[in-house]
């Protein structure tokens, strides 16, 4: 049974023997490395990186599934790159906006 399924992988349109499986694959190296810079002070982001690891994220997701074949590794690591973005994001402008109205109130 086991056979079978690695089989079925193996040979998938989107499988390992193409293009379509080690681009995507390759492409988790960008979520891990926003993932290790959840660490990094919020005032060493970059708002034009963080905006276009979001923007491609959330393209490419709708993007993985329209096409045949589907491809999920396309689709799973475009989704955490939306997630990672949109996080890291989220901390620039709460540490952005939250200086200005602290230096506002002074």
């Amino acid at each position: 049974m086991a056979a079978a399924k690695l089989q079925a992988l193996w040979n998938h349109p989107a499988g390992p023997k193409t293009i379509h499986f080690w681009a995507p694959t390759f492409k988790w190296g960008i979520s891990i490395a926003n993932i290790a810079d959840f660490s990094k002070p919020p005032e060493k982001l970059s708002y034009p990186q963080q905006i276009a690891v979001t923007a491609t994220g959330i393209i490419w997701s709708r993007y993985s599934t329209v096409i045949t074949p589907k491809n999920w590794n396309l689709f799973s690591v475009n989704i955490a790159m939306a997630g990672t973005g949109l996080y890291q994001l989220s901390r620039k402008l709460r540490h952005d906006y939250s200086s200005e109205a602290a230096v506002a109130k002074e």
